[in-house]
């Protein structure tokens, strides 16, 4: 089988933990560079069984064994590499947040358009096929009609001091962390996007980072949404869909990794809870995913459009979150 050759533009915590062993479990993928600024990269090349270590990101990217890159920088980076990246003729699975604005997003999904490279936020929740699976028992009208979604997505955050999730400057904030995942799923499963937008939160009173955003959302099919994200908070990873007739929770959503892979779905009715469980490995599922969307020339899972509008969202949250004010979309295509 044909694979797609990696390389992973840092040795951040998530590619040496996650993406780059789920790249070798891949059936169509590689790992053969790894790049950092500093001579670590040496350590964590060997550590990783890399074969190629650059001390340089453009090193890297002037690589022509390298037909992808991995993206996991700090979030103000990302439209810097993800650019560069395009014009080096590399494809691109980039973090979540894409970027720190809708306007960031435009001119990086530009370039990668321009460059004809495929890219893809990594939103590796999604391709776990337990969310396919609620979609299919909210099809079958077993819980009746959807009014209302709740999602949390927090954890406590102990390192405060040097975490740059703190750091305002480099993208920091439980909205563009952990929130970007639920307004992700609230999309996702209403088919819908927020029509209103009302956050409030706590914002750090040194940093100016939201520690913790509680947001109400309006969808255009009349479905309302409430989201809660927060570095303050117990770590949970939760959503859950109340109908009519009944309600679905998913209490690994975003993270079933740490549930060894499993996907847990409780549908309610009456009284009477079923169970439902679903194995996916969603970094290994997001590898493969992208790869084959190179090599078959097709849509990656992650489209444009959803990125562009999930952005969207993320600012609208900031807004009111600053203003203190509802704010009202603007319908578009």
């Amino acid at each position: 089988m044909e694979k797609i050759r990696w390389g992973v533009l840092s040795t951040a915590r998530i590619g040496r933990t996650q993406v780059i062993p789920a790249i070798g479990r891949a059936d169509n993928a590689e790992i053969v560079a790894i790049a950092s600024r500093t001579s670590k990269v040496h350590a964590a090349a060997q550590e990783l069984k890399i074969p190629k270590a650059y001390e340089s990101y453009e090193e890297l990217l002037d690589d022509p064994e390298v037909d992808a890159v991995y993206i996991p920088l700090p979030n103000h980076l990302h439209k810097e590499w993800v650019i560069r990246s395009a014009q080096k003729g590399k494809h691109v699975l980039c973090e979540k947040p894409f970027a720190l604005s809708e306007v960031e997003t435009e001119e990086m999904i530009a370039a990668c358009l321009e460059h004809g490279v495929k890219f893809m936020e990594a939103f590796m929740y999604q391709l776990h096929p337990q969310h396919a699976r609620v979609k299919e028992i909210v099809a079958s009208g077993e819980i009746g009609e959807i009014k209302l979604v709740k999602s949390s997505h927090s954890f406590y955050l102990h390192n405060r001091s040097s975490d740059i999730r703190m750091d305002a400057v480099m993208g920091g904030g439980s909205i563009y962390d952990v929130g970007c995942y639920s307004i992700q799923a609230i999309r996702h499963l209403t088919d819908a996007e927020p029509m209103e937008i009302m956050a409030q939160g706590e914002i750090d009173p040194v940093k100016g980072i939201d520690l913790t955003g509680i947001v109400h959302m309006k969808m255009s099919n009349g479905i309302h949404a409430l989201f809660d994200c927060s570095f303050d908070m117990a770590s949970r990873n939760e959503y859950e869909l109340i109908g009519t007739e009944g309600s679905i929770k998913v209490p690994f959503a975003f993270r079933p990794d740490i549930n060894d892979n499993k996907g847990v779905i409780l549908v309610q009715k009456e009284g009477i809870v079923r169970e439902e469980k679903v194995q996916g490995d969603i970094y290994r599922l997001e590898i493969e995913g992208f790869s084959n969307a190179i090599l078959t020339d097709s849509v990656p899972a992650i489209t444009a459009d959803s990125t562009i509008k999930n952005m969207r969202v993320i600012d609208a949250c900031y807004k009111s979150l600053r203003t203190g004010k509802k704010i009202v979309m603007e319908e578009r295509n």
